[in-house]
């Protein structure tokens, strides 16, 4: 099927998906067990972020014992000389198989290494499988708002209205706490000996820029959460223990959620992403570090619940019009975290890097060069 671009008044325009910034919006959160479970609300129910939402029993891992190996015996004997049958339960350190020998004089156990059952017994390989008694999984409602729908035997979706706010680049999973400003201005910055014990389990607005000795104090006092507007790459590999690449998942367990709103090197943050940053300072807030770029896009996120109703949301569409002069942010690389301005939209497709003929957009960067890259490698920054 072809397409035309949309023109008005004989100015390009495209559509990019943009970064949301919005003071009142409705979020809709789904909240799914990994296998089918229970469902433990039903629609209409208000939750708290900490309510859990449906359950569901893990099967337990397998342990797998050398039986034969241990008592040096046959593995086809195996079965003799067990203690225990499939399917009976076991205590962690309890016998399961013994062989004694030489009228008593030598004397060898196997010992279960967790709680659990009998999951086989093989007189094939001489081993012995203890399956782990199974393990509950909960989800919670990670924000507070209304049960809007029951997924049967998977979850529910919870709606609210807040403020929410998408940055660029995140780690870590969710997180709750207070927003603490700690900068007066999206231009500061702060040091590592700012964090003070007061700030356990709170969410710091940090400035233009987080340090690695600013996160790995933030995890020393347990913080919640961190917000600034850049990272340097040599700092967040120094955080994590590795360099970034496309394996990250954002979900890596570091100690607390890190969210970057503008992109890599000292970046002032987006007045308008600071200014509400500030209205809502000290506020609840609940933030995901979770990012995913190349399939699916997600983006980490920072959600603060308002007692207020949202408004239309016709602004989203302007925002997400990209035209000349428009404010871009470039996603991809080799201009990762690249601020600018579109100069140009291309009517005509073309040839990239991959081979592949695509829409592209010429853009100016703040260094004042000038790069063309696919549309579909920018975002609109809502300014």
């Amino acid at each position: 099927m072809t397409t035309s671009e949309p023109v008005v008044a004989a100015e390009a325009q495209a559509y990019s998906p943009g970064l949301k910034v919005k003071r009142c919006v409705t979020v809709r959160k789904t909240r799914r067990l990994p296998l089918k479970g229970e469902v433990l609300v039903k629609k209409g129910d208000i939750v708290d972020y900490s309510t859990t939402i449906a359950q569901v029993m893990m099967p337990g891992r397998p342990e797998i014992i050398k039986a034969a190996g241990i008592l040096n015996v046959d593995a086809d004997e195996i079965e003799k000389y067990c203690v225990k049958k499939v399917g009976e339960p076991v205590k962690e350190g309890e016998v399961i198989a013994r062989c004694i020998t030489m009228f008593g004089m030598i004397k060898k156990y196997v010992y279960t290494p967790t709680d659990g059952v009998v999951d086989s017994i093989s007189s094939a390989t001489g081993r012995i499988t203890i399956r782990a008694n199974p393990e509950p999984v909960t989800i919670n409602a990670y924000i507070p708002g209304k049960v809007v729908e029951v997924i049967e035997g998977d979850g529910a979706i919870i709606q609210t209205e807040s403020a929410y706010i998408q940055g660029i680049f995140g780690i870590g999973g969710e997180q709750h706490g207070s927003l603490v400003m700690m900068v007066n201005s999206p231009e500061d910055t702060i040091n590592a000996d700012q964090i003070k014990q007061e700030h356990k389990g709170k969410i710091l607005v940090v400035g233009s820029i987080v340090t690695s000795d600013i996160l790995k104090k933030g995890v020393q006092i347990g913080v919640s959460g961190i917000i600034a507007g850049g990272i340097k790459e040599e700092d967040l590999t120094n955080f994590i223990g590795h360099p970034i690449g496309v394996a990250i998942t954002g979900e890596e367990e570091v100690g607390l959620s890190l969210i970057v709103t503008e992109g890599f090197g000292k970046l002032t943050m987006s007045r308008r992403t600071f200014n509400l940053l500030k209205e809502f300072d000290g506020y609840m807030t609940h933030i995901n570090g979770a990012t995913q770029i190349r399939a699916g896009v997600q983006r980490p996120e920072l959600i603060i619940p308002i007692n207020e109703t949202a408004t239309s949301n016709s602004d989203e569409d302007k925002a997400t019009t990209m035209k000349h002069g428009t404010p871009v942010r470039i996603i991809q690389n080799p201009y990762f975290g690249e601020l600018g301005f579109v100069i140009d939209l291309p009517i005509n497709l073309e040839k990239v890097e991959t081979e592949a003929d695509v829409r592209v957009v010429d853009v100016e960067l703040q260094n004042g060069k000038k790069v063309t890259v696919p549309r579909a490698n920018v975002e609109v920054i809502e300014e």
